[in-house]
């Protein structure tokens, strides 16, 4: 891991591969280490960058609440400090709302843009999937005892009856008492973020079997977009760069490359 300073937060990012940049955004539980097969499958076409995100992973920031704008802001301040007027950027749940606050704040830092597995910012996740979310709250009362229900919102069973280790994912992460809590309350902050004028090609990707993100939630992104288009990846959930990275990184290619 590197290290980069702006907006008093030390970031902690991992480049790998070469040529033109793709900045990848976590999801809100996750960290760097996420993209970790993505990023292999990425590198003989890509120089990636993977980074984590305040209060996740080696990245250390005050212990201060902060907002998706923020966090866009970090992301914007990374790709022109390691030397990009521009990059590809792709997030995912949480980091497509980090990535989209992105598009709208800093439209010139990106190059083309993807948004997989995450739905409109600034749109409750109660109004997206309020029976899914109400079931994950009550198990979180017991992360290590309900790890493999909380998994499967994740994971289609299959995948997890074939990689078992994936629910030990969800059994808890090194985040203290108040890097959960100001992670938790990002999306109680609304952002201004119109995407009406942004010109990027934009790819709008989904798993077939996302129990978390309906599909149709991320698509609807779309319609805010002036140049967008849509990919399903058949019978992946919510986490297509860790069940499937060969096969994210085929569609992402594809579209980069277009």
């Amino acid at each position: 891991m590197q290290f980069f300073e702006a907006n008093g937060v030390t970031t902690a990012y991992h480049t790998s591969g070469h040529g033109a940049p793709l900045v990848l955004l976590h999801g809100g539980e996750a960290d760097h280490a996420m993209f970790d097969g993505l990023a292999r499958a990425l590198n003989g076409a890509f120089t990636v960058i993977a980074y984590d995100q305040r209060d996740s992973g080696a990245t250390r920031n005050p212990p201060a609440s902060y907002s998706l704008a923020d966090l866009a802001d970090d992301a914007a301040a990374l790709i022109r400090g390691l030397g990009h007027d521009r990059a590809h950027v792709m997030g995912t749940s949480l980091g497509g709302q980090i990535a989209q606050a992105l598009a709208a704040r800093h439209p010139d830092s990106i190059d083309r843009l993807i948004l997989s597995s995450t739905w409109k910012i600034n749109k409750s996740l109660l109004e997206v999937n309020p029976d899914a979310f109400r079931t994950l709250a009550s198990y979180r009362a017991d992360t290590a005892g309900n790890a493999p229900k909380i998994a499967e919102f994740f994971f289609p069973p299959e995948c997890l009856r074939a990689r078992p280790e994936l629910i030990d994912i969800f059994r808890g992460n090194s985040r203290d008492d108040g890097q959960k809590a100001r992670r938790g309350a990002i999306l109680a902050q609304p952002v201004a973020a119109d995407l009406a004028t942004f010109e990027r090609p934009t790819l709008l990707l989904a798993g077939s079997e996302d129990r978390l993100i309906p599909n149709v939630e991320t698509f609807a992104i779309a319609r805010d977009l002036k140049r967008a288009e849509t990919r399903v990846i058949e019978q992946v959930g919510h986490v297509s760069s860790i069940q499937a990275p060969e096969r994210v990184a085929e569609a992402e290619i594809a579209f980069l490359n277009s």
